[in-house]
Parts: structure tokens; sequence; C-alpha cells
């Protein structure tokens, strides 16, 4: 997978039951079991162990939470604590970004006009792309209905506990109601549980979860977007319309 950035970047993709790594350059992803166990400190000594034969001098990390000015604003819900104000760079000993990592994965799938994304992971990620500026969203814990939040219905717990049939039903019912509300031209599914899903209606794409690489690598681009330094993770993102 290759990146125009003259930097070599190690994307570190953080979910709630596998921690996923590679660098640029690297064909096959490193994957590192996770879980409500997984702190920081483990995150970083574990990465560094599994690439320790791997140059690199940026770090990109997608982050299963909300973040504003590239830091944590809580902890995962899926993880250990202890992720608010942990100090990545001094743990890496280089540079480094961290995004939520829908909003890394939506970076790397997009590719012209209003784009939403959806993560159907451990969780419900979400992110939207308009024109090229990139919002990262916290649709999952919103309420749905019953009581219960988007995330219930369409994350893992969703799954297990509804069956594949009507999980996938309650995925196209959901994504076709954002879709009409947030005035999306399409949206991207991705995520693990993304390749349980059969044919797409009209309006909806399947993802690929490689992808959360390519916007890792992007992040350091600068030919390709330009990160403000301002908080929430607004990116304009200046592609042609097609991918690289």
């Amino acid at each position: 997978m290759k990146s125009k950035t003259s930097h070599v970047v190690l994307v570190i993709d953080v979910g709630g039951t596998h921690i996923k790594v590679l660098a640029t350059g690297k064909r096959r992803p490193l994957k590192i079991p996770s879980g409500p166990t997984m702190t920081p400190e483990r995150m970083v000594k574990e990465v560094r162990s599994a690439a320790r034969d791997w140059n690199y001098d940026r770090v990109s990390i997608g982050y299963p939470g909300l973040v504003v000015g590239g830091l944590p604003v809580h902890d995962p819900f899926n993880l250990a604590p202890g992720w608010v104000g942990f100090d990545f760079e001094k743990s890496f000993g280089c540079p480094v970004k961290l995004m939520n990592d829908a909003a890394m994965q939506a970076l790397g799938s997009y590719s012209q006009g209003r784009m939403l994304f959806l993560g159907l992971g451990t969780g419900l990620g979400s992110a939207m792309i308009v024109n090229g500026m990139l919002e990262p969203m916290e649709l999952a814990h919103l309420p749905y209905k019953h009581g219960k939040t988007y995330e219930d219905y369409l994350g893992r717990r969703g799954l297990e506990k509804r069956g594949k049939k009507k999980w996938r039903r309650y995925v196209f019912e959901i994504a076709n109601q954002l879709k009409a509300a947030l005035e999306a031209d399409y949206i991207v599914l991705g995520g693990g549980n993304a390749t349980k899903l059969k044919k797409l209606p009209a309006g909806l794409r399947m993802g690929d979860n490689n992808n959360a690489f390519l916007g890792g690598f992007r992040l350091w681009d600068d030919h390709s977007l330009k990160v403000e330094s301002s908080a929430v993770a607004e990116i304009p993102v200046q592609f042609s319309g097609k991918r690289p």
C-alpha cells in the first residue's frame, strides 16, 4: 500500500477486539489481540514489540472514541482506562497524529461528494465527509428506539442478540434513515462486521478495513490534506475525486 508522503508512517488502528498495525511500504498488517484489559501503555509496548523490525518516523493512531484537537476526550468504551492524557509522542519517540478510528477509515474510503461512513465493528463508528471536509461524528450512543442506541442495534451486541438476518435489516434501515437525514450522496459501510452483509441496496457501498491504513498515511501527506490545528479534527481534504 503506497502513499505520496515522504514520511515512513506507522498506522495503528485501535479496535475493541484487535489492534492492527501497518507501516509505509509493508504489505501485511500485524494484528494484536485487544479487549477490556488493553491500556495505552500495553498498546504501545505490544505495538513496538510487534513492529520492532520496522523503521518509521511518524505514527498515526485511529482511536475508538471522541477526539478533539488530536487528543482523546474520554476512554474507549471497550478498552481499559488511562487513554485520556497519555503521552503517545513520548512513548513512541516520534511525532504522532491521533484521530477517531472511524474518521481515519472514512478518510481512506473517500472519493468525492457527500459521504457518510458507518463502521460496523465491536461498536459503531461514524464520520462524514462533505466535499472534502471531514467531520468525525458520534452517532453510536444517540437513542434509536425502545430505549436503545444505534450501537445497541448495529454493534456486535446487536448482531449477537438479533442474529444476522435481523441485524442486516436494521443496518439497511438505519443507514437509509441517516442517509436521508444527513443528505449524504452515498454511505460506505466498513468495520469488521460489514463482511457479514449481503447484496447492498442502492446508495450503500462496501468499505474495506484496509482503508483505515490509507487514511492514516493520508494524515501525513501534506499534498493531499491539511490538518487544522483547531480542535474538532476538521480536515479539508484536497482530492481530485479519485482515490490514489
